[in-house]
């Protein structure tokens, strides 16, 4: 019924590497190779301590018009475009929404969301809402969204238009295959072309601010370790070779 393009899925590594550095050393970094602001504004992060990097399905909606869709798509359900994005997901994607920050539309209830868990989704990442948000909640699932909502995902003044195309969420630019990253700080969009330098870049952030941390919260001088200044680096790779030998 509808054409839907597949997606690329990066190698496990990659994205657990990904995840590892997190949210604000990999904003951080991909402002230094360009990338001005990842970050998917309005998706609040609703799953506290849950961390997710996986590629992107999108879902896009538009302003509803009935002519173009109306209320026959419970009469065939496989005319609710938004099933179809479900009908694609493999374990550890995210699906992206588009909702045009509306909180009135309830984007998926609790049999979608539940769907999606089992087969192994990772989050949601929605700029607008959900509903029947108390057992959706129980589900192992990151969500990263607006809130919750009573009313079904056409209800107001949304329909479901595209499946896997480039959206608009957030303020940010996704497309599919995208890699996100979602943790308590929110959610961002790597251009996947960006991921595997991001990886780099941002591992060798996180491990020296692993150090600077230490000799922080032992009293040491800040303008000293953070950022690392060029003073400290024969000390934090002394630190880092310490650190590989102990791994031996």
């Amino acid at each position: 019924m509808f054409d839907i393009p597949t997606i690329h899925r990066p190698a496990k590594a990659l994205l657990d590497g990904l995840a590892s550095i997190g949210t604000a050393t990999a904003s951080s970094e991909l402002y230094k190779m360009g990338i001005r602001n990842p970050f998917i504004a309005g998706a609040v992060p609703h799953s506290r301590g849950k961390v997710v990097a996986g590629p992107a399905l999108t879902l896009q909606f538009m302003p509803k018009r009935e002519d173009l869709y109306g209320d026959d798509e419970y009469a065939d359900r496989e005319k609710q475009l938004h099933r179809h994005a479900l009908y694609h997901v493999e374990a550890g994607d995210v699906v992206v929404v588009d909702a045009r920050g509306d909180i009135q539309s309830g984007i998926f209830g609790e049999m979608m969301l539940t769907y999606f868990a089992g087969k192994g989704g990772a989050g949601m990442v929605i700029d607008g809402v959900i509903r029947d948000a108390a057992k959706a909640f129980a589900l192992d699932i990151g969500y990263w969204m607006r809130g919750a909502s009573p009313n079904f995902h056409t209800q107001t003044t949304l329909m479901p238009h595209a499946v896997n195309v480039p959206i608009a969420c957030g303020g940010t630019y996704v497309r599919p295959g995208d890699i996100i990253i979602a943790d308590d700080d929110g959610a961002i969009c790597v251009p996947i072309a960006y991921a595997e330098r991001l990886l780099e870049a941002g591992s060798h952030h996180a491990e020296w601010e692993d150090f600077s941390r230490l000799m922080l919260s032992k009293g040491g001088d800040l303008r000293r370790y953070y950022p690392l200044a060029p003073e400290a680096e024969a000390e934090y790779q002394a630190w880092k070779a310490q650190q590989s030998r102990s791994e031996r």
